[in-house]
């Protein structure tokens, strides 16, 4: 697929840029679970660094103290609006952080 290479491409060219290497992770990953997003990511011009760009720039929107932050969510939906990439409010067809198990197991004697 087009996009992945133009991706991959511009990862290979950035090996040591690790915010280039999450975004584009984050891209390749969307553009294969959403196909229809493809064409979005081959518009001339567009890059992972240009979309690094949006980021910082909505970060300083919303900074305190001179600092701006975006969560995981708001900084992906960012990206995908920087490529003209609509989603419907959440990004749940991004991947999903890992969550730890949790072995809980408790019978009603324990508690008595």
């Amino acid at each position: 697929m087009q996009a992945i290479e133009k991706l991959r491409s511009e990862m290979e060219q950035n090996k040591n840029h690790r915010y280039i290497q999450i975004v584009g992770n984050f891209l390749v990953q969307y553009v294969t679970k959403n196909t229809a997003a493809a064409e979005r990511i081959l518009t001339e011009g567009k890059t992972i660094k240009g979309s690094l760009n949006d980021m910082k720039n909505e970060a300083r929107k919303n900074q305190m103290d001179g600092i701006g932050v975006l969560s995981d969510e708001e900084g992906f939906a960012v990206v995908l609006k920087y490529y003209g990439i609509t989603t419907a409010g959440t990004l749940a067809s991004s991947p999903a952080p890992e969550k730890a198990a949790v072995n809980f197991d408790v019978s009603l004697d324990d508690l008595l």
